[in-house]
Protein backbone atom coordinates (compact mmCIF):
# COMPACT_ATOMS: atom_id res chain seq x y z
CA UNK A 1 0.00 0.00 0.00
CA UNK A 2 2.98 2.37 0.99
CA UNK A 3 4.83 1.48 -2.53
CA UNK A 4 1.52 2.69 -4.66
CA UNK A 5 1.06 5.62 -2.93
CA UNK A 6 4.94 7.02 -3.48
CA UNK A 7 4.45 5.55 -7.02
CA UNK A 8 1.70 8.29 -7.38
CA UNK A 9 3.06 11.10 -5.82
CA UNK A 10 6.23 10.53 -7.86
CA UNK A 11 3.41 9.90 -11.06
CA UNK A 12 2.03 13.55 -10.09
CA UNK A 13 5.17 15.28 -9.72
CA UNK A 14 6.35 14.19 -12.90
CA UNK A 15 3.12 15.34 -14.63
CA UNK A 16 3.16 18.77 -13.02
CA UNK A 17 6.68 19.20 -13.91
CA UNK A 18 6.00 18.34 -17.83
CA UNK A 19 2.85 20.51 -17.90
CA UNK A 20 5.05 23.59 -16.74
CA UNK A 21 8.22 22.83 -19.35
CA UNK A 22 5.48 22.87 -22.30
CA UNK A 23 3.21 25.45 -20.90
CA UNK A 24 6.91 27.69 -21.32
CA UNK A 25 7.31 26.07 -24.38
CA UNK A 26 3.93 27.33 -25.82
CA UNK A 27 5.01 31.18 -24.11
CA UNK A 28 8.15 31.51 -26.25
CA UNK A 29 6.36 30.13 -29.26
CA UNK A 30 3.61 32.20 -29.02
CA UNK A 31 5.72 35.35 -28.92
CA UNK A 32 8.06 34.12 -31.66
CA UNK A 33 4.62 33.51 -34.09
CA UNK A 34 2.08 35.42 -32.62
CA UNK A 35 -1.52 33.57 -33.06
CA UNK A 36 -5.10 35.18 -33.02
CA UNK A 37 -6.75 34.30 -29.23
CA UNK A 38 -10.05 36.42 -30.03
CA UNK A 39 -12.22 33.70 -29.28
CA UNK A 40 -11.83 30.42 -27.77
CA UNK A 41 -12.59 28.19 -30.90
CA UNK A 42 -9.06 28.19 -31.81
CA UNK A 43 -9.79 30.47 -35.03
CA UNK A 44 -5.94 31.22 -36.59
CA UNK A 45 -5.32 34.52 -37.38
CA UNK A 46 -5.84 34.80 -41.86
CA UNK A 47 -1.76 36.16 -41.82
CA UNK A 48 -1.05 32.55 -40.68
CA UNK A 49 -2.57 30.88 -43.18
CA UNK A 50 -2.73 33.07 -46.27
CA UNK A 51 0.42 33.47 -48.86
CA UNK A 52 2.53 36.96 -48.07
CA UNK A 53 1.29 39.40 -51.01
CA UNK A 54 3.32 42.96 -52.43
CA UNK A 55 0.51 45.08 -51.97
CA UNK A 56 2.59 47.67 -54.03
CA UNK A 57 5.09 47.55 -56.48
CA UNK A 58 9.05 49.54 -54.83
CA UNK A 59 9.25 51.91 -57.87
CA UNK A 60 11.90 53.51 -59.27
CA UNK A 61 13.50 56.71 -57.22
CA UNK A 62 15.58 59.34 -58.46
CA UNK A 63 17.33 60.82 -56.29
CA UNK A 64 20.46 63.45 -56.64
CA UNK A 65 23.71 63.07 -54.63
CA UNK A 66 23.87 64.06 -51.41
CA UNK A 67 20.49 63.54 -50.49
CA UNK A 68 18.48 61.03 -48.94
CA UNK A 69 16.96 57.95 -50.88
CA UNK A 70 13.92 55.80 -49.06
CA UNK A 71 12.88 52.33 -50.78
CA UNK A 72 9.84 51.23 -49.74
CA UNK A 73 8.36 47.69 -49.72
CA UNK A 74 5.16 46.99 -48.80
CA UNK A 75 4.33 43.29 -48.11
CA UNK A 76 0.16 41.64 -46.83
CA UNK A 77 -0.44 38.82 -44.86
CA UNK A 78 3.44 38.68 -44.13
CA UNK A 79 2.83 36.01 -41.03
CA UNK A 80 5.67 34.06 -39.79
CA UNK A 81 7.73 34.81 -42.63
CA UNK A 82 10.72 37.35 -42.53
CA UNK A 83 11.59 40.57 -45.04
CA UNK A 84 14.94 41.18 -46.76
CA UNK A 85 16.60 43.22 -48.61
CA UNK A 86 19.63 43.17 -51.48
CA UNK A 87 21.45 44.71 -53.65
CA UNK A 88 20.05 43.09 -56.52
CA UNK A 89 23.16 43.71 -58.91
CA UNK A 90 25.24 41.74 -56.70
CA UNK A 91 23.00 39.91 -54.28
CA UNK A 92 24.82 41.60 -51.48
CA UNK A 93 22.46 41.43 -48.15
CA UNK A 94 21.67 44.61 -46.43
CA UNK A 95 18.99 43.63 -43.63
CA UNK A 96 17.52 40.39 -42.53
CA UNK A 97 13.90 41.29 -41.22
CA UNK A 98 14.54 43.58 -38.52
CA UNK A 99 18.40 43.18 -38.06
CA UNK A 100 20.76 45.16 -40.38
CA UNK A 101 23.66 43.21 -42.47
CA UNK A 102 25.41 45.59 -43.86
CA UNK A 103 27.78 47.42 -42.34
CA UNK A 104 27.36 50.97 -44.23
CA UNK A 105 26.52 54.05 -41.59
CA UNK A 106 24.67 55.35 -44.42
CA UNK A 107 22.07 52.60 -44.60
CA UNK A 108 19.44 52.00 -42.13
CA UNK A 109 16.11 50.44 -42.01
CA UNK A 110 12.12 51.12 -40.45
CA UNK A 111 8.83 49.43 -40.91
CA UNK A 112 5.30 50.04 -40.05
CA UNK A 113 3.94 47.24 -37.77
CA UNK A 114 5.48 44.52 -40.24
CA UNK A 115 3.76 45.78 -43.09
CA UNK A 116 5.87 48.07 -44.98
CA UNK A 117 9.54 48.29 -44.71
CA UNK A 118 11.79 51.14 -45.68
CA UNK A 119 15.44 51.18 -46.75
CA UNK A 120 16.84 54.27 -46.15
CA UNK A 121 19.90 55.71 -47.58
CA UNK A 122 21.49 59.22 -46.57
CA UNK A 123 23.44 61.02 -48.09
CA UNK A 124 23.63 59.11 -51.41
CA UNK A 125 26.58 58.51 -53.24
CA UNK A 126 26.93 57.90 -57.06
CA UNK A 127 28.05 54.53 -56.08
CA UNK A 128 24.88 53.96 -54.75
CA UNK A 129 22.74 53.95 -57.92
CA UNK A 130 21.20 50.28 -58.56
CA UNK A 131 18.66 48.10 -58.09
CA UNK A 132 17.65 47.12 -55.05
CA UNK A 133 15.48 43.51 -54.26
CA UNK A 134 12.93 43.29 -51.54
CA UNK A 135 12.54 39.34 -50.82
CA UNK A 136 10.08 37.83 -48.68
CA UNK A 137 11.53 33.76 -47.77
CA UNK A 138 8.06 31.96 -48.86
CA UNK A 139 8.21 28.66 -50.01
CA UNK A 140 8.95 29.14 -53.29
CA UNK A 141 10.81 32.84 -52.79
CA UNK A 142 8.82 36.34 -53.35
CA UNK A 143 10.76 39.22 -55.06
CA UNK A 144 10.19 42.71 -56.44
CA UNK A 145 13.01 45.33 -57.64
CA UNK A 146 13.39 49.00 -57.13
CA UNK A 147 15.99 51.19 -59.20
CA UNK A 148 17.56 53.97 -57.12
CA UNK A 149 19.22 56.66 -59.81
CA UNK A 150 21.66 59.01 -58.92
CA UNK A 151 21.63 62.35 -60.72
CA UNK A 152 25.16 64.15 -60.46
CA UNK A 153 25.76 68.14 -61.57
CA UNK A 154 28.38 68.93 -64.02
CA UNK A 155 31.77 69.07 -63.30
CA UNK A 156 34.59 69.82 -65.84
CA UNK A 157 37.10 67.23 -66.40
CA UNK A 158 40.39 69.43 -65.94
CA UNK A 159 42.51 67.34 -67.08
CA UNK A 160 40.67 66.48 -70.34
CA UNK A 161 39.94 69.83 -71.15
CA UNK A 162 42.84 72.49 -73.07
CA UNK A 163 44.38 75.30 -70.98
CA UNK A 164 44.90 78.65 -72.51
CA UNK A 165 46.10 78.49 -76.24
CA UNK A 166 48.23 80.35 -78.55
CA UNK A 167 48.91 80.27 -82.34
CA UNK A 168 50.21 81.76 -85.52
CA UNK A 169 47.49 83.41 -87.46
CA UNK A 170 46.43 81.10 -90.35
CA UNK A 171 47.44 77.59 -88.44
CA UNK A 172 44.40 75.66 -87.29
CA UNK A 173 43.49 75.91 -83.42
CA UNK A 174 41.25 72.87 -81.73
CA UNK A 175 39.69 73.70 -77.82
CA UNK A 176 38.42 70.60 -76.10
CA UNK A 177 36.13 70.39 -72.89
CA UNK A 178 35.38 67.11 -70.88
CA UNK A 179 32.89 67.12 -68.68
CA UNK A 180 31.74 64.46 -66.09
CA UNK A 181 28.29 64.28 -64.49
CA UNK A 182 24.48 62.07 -64.59
CA UNK A 183 22.50 62.46 -66.85
CA UNK A 184 26.15 63.50 -69.11
CA UNK A 185 26.42 67.19 -69.51
CA UNK A 186 25.77 69.22 -72.58
CA UNK A 187 28.86 71.19 -73.69
CA UNK A 188 28.41 75.19 -75.24
CA UNK A 189 31.02 77.46 -76.47
CA UNK A 190 30.00 80.68 -76.36
CA UNK A 191 32.69 83.99 -76.32
CA UNK A 192 33.06 85.50 -73.15
CA UNK A 193 32.55 89.26 -74.81
CA UNK A 194 29.41 87.95 -76.01
CA UNK A 195 30.33 88.40 -79.83
CA UNK A 196 29.99 85.90 -82.30
CA UNK A 197 32.33 82.99 -82.76
CA UNK A 198 33.37 83.25 -86.20
CA UNK A 199 33.43 79.21 -87.93
CA UNK A 200 35.64 79.13 -91.43
CA UNK A 201 33.14 76.74 -93.83
CA UNK A 202 36.34 77.02 -96.26
CA UNK A 203 39.07 79.55 -97.71
CA UNK A 204 35.88 82.08 -98.39
CA UNK A 205 33.14 81.42 -96.48
CA UNK A 206 32.57 82.10 -92.85
CA UNK A 207 29.53 81.54 -90.62
CA UNK A 208 29.08 83.56 -87.19
CA UNK A 209 27.13 82.10 -84.54
CA UNK A 210 26.16 82.89 -81.05
CA UNK A 211 27.39 79.47 -79.67
CA UNK A 212 28.43 76.14 -80.47
CA UNK A 213 27.66 72.74 -79.01
CA UNK A 214 29.92 70.23 -78.45
CA UNK A 215 32.89 69.02 -76.49
CA UNK A 216 35.70 69.91 -79.56
CA UNK A 217 35.92 73.67 -80.82
CA UNK A 218 37.27 73.56 -84.22
CA UNK A 219 38.88 76.63 -85.54
CA UNK A 220 40.36 76.13 -88.95
CA UNK A 221 42.99 78.71 -90.21
CA UNK A 222 42.34 80.92 -87.62
CA UNK A 223 42.70 85.16 -88.16
CA UNK A 224 43.04 87.56 -85.48
CA UNK A 225 38.88 88.24 -85.23
CA UNK A 226 38.97 84.44 -83.68
CA UNK A 227 41.53 85.78 -80.99
CA UNK A 228 39.37 86.09 -77.07
CA UNK A 229 38.25 83.89 -74.54
CA UNK A 230 35.98 80.92 -74.62
CA UNK A 231 34.18 79.96 -72.01
CA UNK A 232 32.77 76.01 -72.31
CA UNK A 233 29.75 75.27 -70.07
CA UNK A 234 28.78 72.54 -69.10
CA UNK A 235 25.34 71.63 -67.84
CA UNK A 236 22.83 68.96 -67.29
CA UNK A 237 19.51 70.18 -65.86
CA UNK A 238 20.90 69.51 -62.22
CA UNK A 239 22.45 72.80 -60.73
CA UNK A 240 24.55 74.46 -60.88
CA UNK A 241 25.71 74.49 -64.14
CA UNK A 242 29.75 74.88 -64.62
CA UNK A 243 32.41 76.44 -67.10
CA UNK A 244 36.23 77.11 -67.67
CA UNK A 245 37.91 80.38 -69.38
CA UNK A 246 40.28 79.14 -72.21
CA UNK A 247 41.68 82.23 -73.86
CA UNK A 248 42.97 81.76 -77.44
CA UNK A 249 45.83 84.10 -78.58
CA UNK A 250 46.34 84.37 -82.20
CA UNK A 251 49.83 86.12 -82.78
CA UNK A 252 50.80 88.00 -86.26
CA UNK A 253 53.11 91.12 -87.14
CA UNK A 254 52.15 94.49 -87.14
CA UNK A 255 50.07 96.14 -89.95
CA UNK A 256 49.21 99.79 -90.23
CA UNK A 257 46.58 101.66 -91.77
CA UNK A 258 46.73 105.09 -92.20
CA UNK A 259 43.70 107.42 -92.33
CA UNK A 260 45.15 110.51 -94.34
CA UNK A 261 47.94 109.81 -96.13
CA UNK A 262 48.03 113.39 -97.35
CA UNK A 263 47.56 116.06 -94.99
CA UNK A 264 47.18 119.87 -95.01
CA UNK A 265 46.98 122.54 -92.48
CA UNK A 266 47.14 125.96 -91.72
CA UNK A 267 49.88 127.34 -90.36
CA UNK A 268 50.02 128.14 -86.17
CA UNK A 269 47.03 125.82 -85.71
CA UNK A 270 47.90 122.22 -83.36
CA UNK A 271 47.86 119.32 -86.41
CA UNK A 272 46.71 115.76 -85.54
CA UNK A 273 48.66 112.83 -87.13
CA UNK A 274 46.82 109.18 -86.55
CA UNK A 275 48.09 105.65 -87.70
CA UNK A 276 46.14 102.45 -87.20
CA UNK A 277 47.73 99.61 -85.88
CA UNK A 278 46.98 96.13 -85.55
CA UNK A 279 49.70 93.22 -84.05
CA UNK A 280 49.92 90.43 -81.42
CA UNK A 281 51.77 90.05 -79.23
CA UNK A 282 51.88 93.97 -78.19
CA UNK A 283 54.06 96.23 -80.12
CA UNK A 284 56.64 99.07 -79.31
CA UNK A 285 55.57 102.19 -81.69
CA UNK A 286 57.21 105.28 -82.28
CA UNK A 287 57.07 108.60 -84.57
CA UNK A 288 59.90 109.50 -86.89
CA UNK A 289 60.17 112.91 -88.98
CA UNK A 290 62.15 112.75 -92.18
CA UNK A 291 62.97 109.10 -91.47
CA UNK A 292 65.65 110.34 -88.92
CA UNK A 293 64.10 112.31 -86.05
CA UNK A 294 62.57 110.13 -83.45
CA UNK A 295 59.60 112.36 -82.16
CA UNK A 296 59.97 112.11 -78.35
CA UNK A 297 56.35 112.55 -75.97
CA UNK A 298 56.72 115.83 -73.42
CA UNK A 299 57.83 119.39 -74.14
CA UNK A 300 55.63 122.07 -75.63
CA UNK A 301 56.09 120.70 -79.38
CA UNK A 302 55.27 117.26 -79.82
CA UNK A 303 52.51 115.15 -77.49
CA UNK A 304 51.71 111.44 -78.51
CA UNK A 305 49.35 109.02 -77.59
CA UNK A 306 47.98 105.37 -77.87
CA UNK A 307 44.61 104.48 -78.15
CA UNK A 308 44.61 100.48 -76.94
CA UNK A 309 41.48 97.78 -77.80
CA UNK A 310 42.68 94.28 -77.63
CA UNK A 311 45.66 93.43 -80.42
CA UNK A 312 44.31 97.50 -81.80
CA UNK A 313 46.47 100.44 -81.33
CA UNK A 314 45.52 104.09 -82.68
CA UNK A 315 48.51 105.73 -82.63
CA UNK A 316 48.47 110.06 -82.62
CA UNK A 317 50.68 112.46 -82.89
CA UNK A 318 49.95 116.17 -81.84
CA UNK A 319 52.51 118.98 -83.50
CA UNK A 320 51.71 122.21 -81.58
CA UNK A 321 51.66 125.42 -83.22
CA UNK A 322 52.61 124.07 -86.98
CA UNK A 323 54.73 126.29 -89.00
CA UNK A 324 56.56 125.78 -91.80
CA UNK A 325 59.71 124.04 -90.39
CA UNK A 326 57.05 121.20 -89.47
CA UNK A 327 56.19 120.68 -93.44
CA UNK A 328 57.73 116.82 -94.08
CA UNK A 329 57.28 113.39 -94.04
CA UNK A 330 56.09 111.68 -90.90
CA UNK A 331 56.09 107.91 -90.24
CA UNK A 332 54.53 105.56 -87.67
CA UNK A 333 56.53 102.66 -86.80
CA UNK A 334 55.37 99.47 -85.22
CA UNK A 335 57.40 96.40 -84.35
CA UNK A 336 56.77 93.42 -82.28
CA UNK A 337 58.25 89.86 -82.20
CA UNK A 338 56.74 88.68 -85.58
CA UNK A 339 57.89 91.64 -87.63
CA UNK A 340 57.91 95.52 -88.14
CA UNK A 341 55.88 98.11 -90.20
CA UNK A 342 55.89 101.60 -90.78
CA UNK A 343 53.03 104.45 -92.52
CA UNK A 344 54.21 107.21 -93.96
CA UNK A 345 52.21 110.71 -93.91
CA UNK A 346 53.08 113.74 -95.94
CA UNK A 347 52.61 117.37 -93.57
CA UNK A 348 51.93 120.26 -96.28
CA UNK A 349 51.15 123.59 -94.87
CA UNK A 350 48.32 125.75 -96.21
CA UNK A 351 48.36 129.76 -96.33
CA UNK A 352 52.07 129.89 -97.43
CA UNK A 353 53.48 127.09 -99.96
CA UNK A 354 50.41 125.70 -102.37
CA UNK A 355 50.58 125.12 -106.10
CA UNK A 356 48.81 126.86 -108.70
CA UNK A 357 48.04 125.42 -112.08
CA UNK A 358 49.27 128.18 -114.52
CA UNK A 359 46.31 128.10 -117.71
CA UNK A 360 48.38 130.90 -119.84
CA UNK A 361 51.44 128.99 -120.35
CA UNK A 362 53.15 127.04 -123.13
CA UNK A 363 53.60 124.07 -121.19
CA UNK A 364 49.98 123.24 -120.43
CA UNK A 365 49.80 121.90 -117.17
CA UNK A 366 53.05 123.13 -115.16
CA UNK A 367 53.23 123.49 -111.77
CA UNK A 368 54.51 126.92 -110.26
CA UNK A 369 56.33 126.61 -107.24
CA UNK A 370 56.63 128.85 -104.73
CA UNK A 371 53.77 130.45 -105.21
CA UNK A 372 51.17 132.05 -102.70
CA UNK A 373 47.74 131.02 -102.47
CA UNK A 374 44.90 133.19 -100.79
CA UNK A 375 43.95 130.43 -98.34
CA UNK A 376 42.34 131.99 -95.19
CA UNK A 377 44.28 131.45 -91.86
CA UNK A 378 41.69 129.49 -90.72
CA UNK A 379 39.44 126.57 -92.59
CA UNK A 380 36.97 124.46 -90.95
CA UNK A 381 35.33 121.40 -91.80
CA UNK A 382 33.80 120.72 -95.19
CA UNK A 383 35.78 123.44 -96.51
CA UNK A 384 39.02 122.16 -95.51
CA UNK A 385 38.19 118.46 -96.61
CA UNK A 386 37.40 119.91 -100.33
CA UNK A 387 40.33 122.13 -100.55
CA UNK A 388 42.65 118.64 -99.35
CA UNK A 389 40.98 116.88 -102.15
CA UNK A 390 41.77 119.35 -104.64
CA UNK A 391 45.49 119.82 -103.66
CA UNK A 392 45.54 115.55 -103.78
CA UNK A 393 44.07 115.69 -107.48
CA UNK A 394 46.32 118.38 -108.62
CA UNK A 395 49.58 116.62 -106.93
CA UNK A 396 48.50 113.23 -108.34
CA UNK A 397 48.10 114.58 -111.95
CA UNK A 398 50.87 116.58 -111.72
CA UNK A 399 53.24 115.05 -109.75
Amino acid sequence: MMKMRMIMTISMKFYTANLYQYSCISTVFSLLFPVATSNWSGTVDSNWTREPEFSIPIGNLTTPVGREAVLSCTVDHLGKHKVGWLRAEDQTVLSLHTSLVTHNPRISLTHDNYRSWQLHIRQVKESDRGCYMCQVNTRIMKKQIGCLDVHVPPDIIYQETSGDLAVLEGDNATLVCQATGHPPPRVTWRREDGIPIFLKQSSRETIRVESYNGSRLSLWKVDRRQMGTYLCIASNDIPPAVSKRITLQVNFPPHIHVPNQLLGAPLGTDVLLECHVEAFPNTITYWLRNRSDMLMNGGRKYWTEEKKDHYKVIMQLVIHGFKEADIGTYNCVATNSLGKAEGTLRLYGLGETTKRYNSGSNNRGHLKENSIAAAPAAVSGIYQRRINLLIISFYLVFR
